[in-house]
């Protein structure tokens, strides 16, 4: 269902793409927005578990609207890259998924998995409970569902 990837030579291991969904804070989402027309969110995520977690308004918006209308989705995500010295290239690994949204409706699991991104991304877990008792009636929590993951390193030469 999914195709091979063209430049097999350069596969990242399935473990290789878990690290980088990890350890990188940002990814752009791709969905099937207005019109049929591709719609890329960039966005902050955490993977747990083997599914990628993102969060935002209850409020309707473009994303929201696209994701109940259609819920097959793509992410990627590419790491920082290292620029060879005195060369014009960077040499990066990247990850593309392909899966399926929801959204998470259980009060105890978005808490949870909310605290797992805030605590990715804030200085202290207070912080991120403080911020989740304040938001959290206010908070779409979205899970990507992986069915396929690949993910190759670019080396320029």
């Amino acid at each position: 269902m999914f195709r091979k990837m063209r430049r097999a030579k350069q596969a990242l291991s399935e473990e290789e793409c878990v690290d980088i969904l990890i350890n990188e804070p940002h990814g752009v989402l791709a969905v099937l927005g207005d019109d049929e027309y591709p719609y890329a969110i960039p966005l902050s995520h955490v993977y747990i578990d083997g599914k990628i977690y993102f969060h935002g308004t209850i409020k309707n918006s473009h994303k929201k609207d696209a994701i109940r209308k259609h819920d097959k989705v793509s992410f990627c995500v590419i790491d920082k890259g290292i620029k060879a010295e005195n060369e014009w290239w960077y040499t990066f690994k990247s990850v593309v998924v392909f899966g399926r949204m929801k959204t998470i409706d259980d009060v105890e699991d978005k808490i949870n998995k909310l605290s797992h991104l805030g605590n990715k991304f804030f200085p202290s877990e207070e912080e991120t409970k403080s911020e989740i008792d304040r938001l959290l009636n206010l908070t779409e929590l979205y899970e990507l569902k992986i069915e396929h993951i690949s993910g190759k390193i670019v080396e320029e030469k």
